[in-house]
């Protein structure tokens, strides 16, 4: 039987390697991300790749504290400021977050990640863009910074599968995905992965699938989220119709449990679930219990007297 602190990325009951734990032992406190809007589109809205993006986005991605009428610096210092009421002693990392934070001039895109680095309080930053949108120049940019800081850069993969890409209007393929993966790995750089759990057509052995694909690449960090359905969305619609139907609560646990276990143990997991703002939530609405589901994983772990990467 495998004891509470037996896993050896955590030091609490947790038996998966915590973004929280990671960051405490990086740079010896709690750090928290303040996400930004950094005005970029997207490919796969402005007709490059593809419009109306992917069919679970309401108007693109988006930063739940970004403001594109405030600078990036007033952004930081304003989301600092409510964070630190709740952390007053974290340290903060500035998270490009909205749309594609790739997709602009190279010029543009240092100019903005320097002026998130010169706000006070901020000691690292992330990118999440497209595995697409990675020129030769933005890598180069990229593999700057990350000699110069705390960098990361998450790519949004969602799933392995292409035909499901095809049906959520991803406009990239797998293919796309490992060329620029390959790209920041030979730049040293450290990346993470997104994935999506519920999407529509995927069995959970096909979410595990995707999970044990990209455990193979060993990233640097993981996160997965659940699949819920906001107003306004292509998704919205198919569920009104019938034509899709989320994730049931129990479902979810198991098969995050699952996709942790084929997941290497070294890697951080970002993130385990998503959570809509109320306003716009439509389904599930288990998902607003967050804390009650990622306390549900903790004891499924237990149950399989299991933890991540014991299948890896």
């Amino acid at each position: 039987m495998k004891k509470q602190n037996d896993f050896p990325y955590s030091d609490s009951n947790k038996r998966y390697h915590t973004y929280d734990y990671a960051m405490r032992k990086q740079f010896g406190k709690k750090m928290a991300r303040v996400c930004l809007d950094g005005g970029m589109s997207c490919p796969n809205l402005d007709g490059k790749k593809g419009t109306g993006g992917c069919i679970y986005c309401l108007n693109g991605s988006k930063a739940p504290e970004g403001n594109t009428e405030l600078s990036i610096t007033d952004q930081l210092r304003q989301g600092m400021a409510l964070m630190q009421k709740k952390w007053p002693q974290a340290g903060f990392i500035a998270y490009f977050q909205a749309h594609t934070n790739t997709y602009a001039p190279v010029e543009r895109l240092k100019c903005l990640y320097n002026e998130a680095l010169a706000v006070k309080g901020i000691e690292g930053l992330a990118i999440a863009t497209r595995p697409d949108c990675l020129s030769d120049g933005v890598c180069e940019l990229l593999e700057y910074f990350s000699k110069k800081t705390y960098f990361t850069v998450e790519l949004g993969l969602q799933t392995v599968h292409d035909e499901t890409g095809a049906c959520i209007n991803r406009c990239h393929t797998w293919e796309d995905f490992l060329l620029g993966y390959e790209k920041l790995q030979k730049r040293g750089i450290l990346t993470g992965i997104h994935l999506i759990d519920g999407l529509p057509g995927e069995s959970p052995d096909m979410m595990i699938e995707s999970a044990r694909k990209i455990g193979m690449l060993r990233p640097y960090l993981v996160k997965l989220h659940l699949l819920y359905v906001e107003k306004g969305t292509v998704l919205s619609g198919w569920y009104l119709d019938g034509k899709y139907i989320p994730m049931e609560r129990d479902a979810f646990i198991q098969t995050v449990c699952s996709q942790l276990e084929v997941l290497p143990p070294d890697t951080i997991i970002g993130r385990l679930t998503g959570d809509g703002e109320a306003q716009t939530l439509i389904a599930p609405q288990w998902s607003r219990k967050k804390l009650c589901v990622l306390n549900d994983v903790d004891k499924e772990f237990i149950k399989r007297d299991s933890w991540q990467g014991k299948f890896y």
